[in-house]
């Protein structure tokens, strides 16, 4: 991640070829933990003025109806909070030359009350690109962070670090929203609509946004030019832009309206049955112990899948929107007859969304069970799409699409105009982004989250076909007895099969594992940006050859935890390890003290290794040491750098996600090694591990 000062700009393309859409993220953190502030997001014009009310963004109002900007709201991190906003930066409108981050303050708080003010940019896979850090924060109560802004046909960020003592009155004046003073009248509904809120902003924030246009005379007065700093000058000079009205903001904590709703998520913990007994089954809007055959799999999770995606905005939209599908009215049909020759083709659906009058239209092709794709009839509705003007064709199956891999082979025929895009889409992904909307980042109202609620318990269902990738391949026996016998060459193709469905078990595992927590989790690539996908499996399959292990890394957004994953064909282990740093300054003894105590709750059999600079260090297990901490103290007097935390658990063998397979045994040892070790280091941060 590049770091860059206040002032300083850099260009989004060429930190990442995935810089169509953006996550931004304003953090900060109080010695109390009780600071706080409120982020707010300004599209505007090259006037330097939002166009509409429709450019201003806010707790209370947080998502743009094109799906350019939404609010994701706040995520508590040590004593402080990180609020994030998910910006696609492909779907925002023309008119707009800057997208501004600022956050606010009330109740009489400052920005110089709070620590470690900071903004960092990641791009649509969750790869920080670029941060910046505000190091001079005073008496301001409202603050400009940084702001994303249009280059010819790029798009970069400047950190701008711009306060303001006025607070959000004086930020939304700047930038053409009308502000007039709070009368007695509309503070006595204030605190009758707002009796929990307590305090006004005080010094410029106890203002309400007008809610009316103010005659030209006065708008001058009442809306002046943005201050030259920080934005970048337009080429030409341009009258200002007519403050617009948004709604009325109450106490000082923001504009806020008293018709839009937050957010709905769902409790993890059901609530209690009401049933006679456990043999009762829950009524379920989609039932599935019905289904007999494959093609019944296929009908009903094709339906059930695009129903939900067309009355759910928020997930139709998640799903769609990294295929190029625009923000609109989306329409979904299963079963369409479409012309093709002499016999007509019927794809397992069709996605529709207008937006300005316009039609994007991608055909679906449907597998469940682990049944694969048929290159044949992928074909076929790529041909249909190119002849009849759609934009795309999204295969969905239980498999992980991989980079440099295709699903399936398909011709283009490139003398056509019309270009078809093929996109994949699996079942663990699907599931992955219902979970987190109804989990942890919520939808609109309480009957979207429920529909979200039964999608997941149908696609949970042992009979829906829809469990995501469950079968490591016909290579994988030969490949493993071929290891722990010795006889397998170094350039056996099937090795390479092996490292393909490795990397997809690990998409999966992030996936899962993303959605319990809330956060993104990642597969780690130790590589060069832009190196070939296959030359690096070819090596992974040379290493499997030579010493039979599969390896992986994985990191959870918003921490440094690299958690290593091993699977040792030869001894039939899997191993999970991650490295602890040691803090400087510390007494050893002390140090690891501490550390054992942080690992009360840990699992008795993890292995605890004590790092040093040159050789190796003492190690034990934790029901060990737990007596004599002390005995992990290196001999000599040597300082401890760190500590390597290790679970080894048996290797499943069958190829398969049952009980006895390799699939769930992966699952099953992350999962205990995160919710086990990692979730109670606390505030001894994990750091990229070496591999054991």
């Amino acid at each position: 991640m590049q770091e860059i000062s206040k002032g300083a700009n850099v260009s989004l393309t060429a930190l990442s070829e995935d810089a169509g859409a953006v996550v931004v993220s304003l953090s900060w953190s109080s010695v109390s933990g009780a600071g706080d502030a409120d982020v707010s997001v300004l599209l505007v014009d090259a006037n330097g003025k939002v166009r509409s009310e429709d450019d201003f963004y806010f707790y209370n109002n947080p998502a743009a109806a094109d799906g350019s900007v939404q609010l994701l709201g706040k995520t508590p991190t040590g004593n402080g909070d990180e609020d994030r906003i998910g910006v696609d930066l492909t779907a925002v409108p023309e008119g707009v030359e800057r997208i501004v981050v600022a956050a606010s303050q009330y109740g009489g708080a400052r920005f110089g009350d709070l620590d470690d003010l900071r903004m960092t940019v990641a791009d649509r896979s969750g790869e920080p690109l670029v941060g910046f850090s505000i190091q001079d924060a005073g008496v301001e109560t409202a603050f400009i962070f940084g702001e994303l802004y249009r280059r010819g046909e790029e798009w970069k960020f400047r950190a701008v670090g711009q306060g303001y003592e006025t607070g959000l009155a004086g930020l939304a004046t700047d930038f053409g929203i009308a502000v007039t003073e709070e009368t007695e009248e509309a503070g006595q509904c204030a605190e009758a609509g707002e009796a929990s809120d307590p305090g006004g902003a005080g010094d410029g924030s106890d203002a309400v946004v007008a809610m009316e246009k103010t005659p030209g005379a006065e708008q001058q007065a009442i809306a002046p030019e943005p201050a030259p700093a920080p934005a970048p000058a337009p080429e030409a000079e341009a009258a200002p832009a007519e403050p617009v009205a948004v709604p009325a903001q109450t106490r000082g904590r923001g504009p806020r309206t008293t018709t839009t709703k937050k957010k709905v998520t769902l409790p993890k913990v059901a609530r209690s049955s009401l049933a006679e007994n456990d043999a009762w089954r829950p009524a379920r809007l989609f039932p599935v112990p019905s289904l007999k055959s494959d093609k019944e799999r296929e009908v009903r999770a094709t339906s059930v899948l695009l129903s939900v995606m067309a009355q759910v905005p928020e997930f139709g939209r998640r799903l769609t929107a990294a295929f190029g599908a625009p923000a609109g009215r989306m329409q979904t049909f299963t079963e369409v007859s479409l012309p093709h020759g002499d016999t007509p083709r019927r794809p397992d659906g069709v996605i529709r969304v207008e937006r300005a009058g316009k039609l994007w239209t991608a055909l679906v092709e449907t597998k469940t069970n682990g049944n694969p794709l048929k290159p044949e009839q992928v074909q076929e509705y790529m041909d249909i799409a190119a002849r009849r003007g759609y934009e795309a064709v999204i295969t969905l199956s239980n498999d992980v699409a991989l980079e440099g891999v295709p699903m399936v082979d398909v011709k283009i025929d490139g003398r056509r105009k019309h270009k078809v895009s093929l996109w994949h889409l699996s079942w663990a992904e699907v599931a992955h982004q219902a979970q987190m909307l109804i989990r942890h980042e919520g939808v609109g109202n309480a009957a979207h989250a429920w529909l979200l609620q039964e999608l997941l318990e149908y696609l949970r269902h042992d009979q829906s076909g829809c469990h995501g990738f469950q079968n490591m391949g016909a290579a994988w026996v030969p490949v493993r007895k071929g290891i722990e016998d010795e006889t397998l060459a170094s350039d056996d193709p099937r090795a390479v099969e092996v490292v393909e469905s490795w990397e997809r078990l690990i998409r999966q595992v992030c996936l899962r594992l993303g959605g319990e927590l809330g956060q993104k989790a990642l597969p780690v690539q130790r590589i060069r940006r832009g190196s070939d996908p296959q030359a690096r499996r070819a090596a992974a399959a040379e290493r499997l050859c030579l010493d039979g292990r599969l390896t992986a890394e994985l990191r959870i957004d918003g921490t440094s935890s690299v958690i290593a994953v091993t699977a040792d064909l030869r001894t039939g282990k899997v191993r999970t390890c991650v490295d602890v740093p040691a803090p400087e300054g510390s007494y050893p003894l002390t140090t690891v003290k501490r550390l054992v105590r942080l690992l009360a709750e840990a699992p008795a059999d993890l292995h605890v290794e004590t790092l040093v600079e040159a050789g190796n260090g003492p190690r034990g297990t934790l029901e060990r040491l737990r007596p004599e901490p002390g005995d992990l103290l290196p001999k000599g007097g040597a300082a401890p750098t760190g500590f390597r935390l290790s679970l080894i658990k048996g290797m499943g063998n069958t190829r398969g996600n049952t009980e006895s397979g390799f699939i769930r045994s992966v699952d099953e040892a992350v999962d205990r090694f995160h919710q086990g070790v990692v979730a109670h280091l606390g505030p001894l941060e994990a750091r990229a591990g070496r591999r054991g």
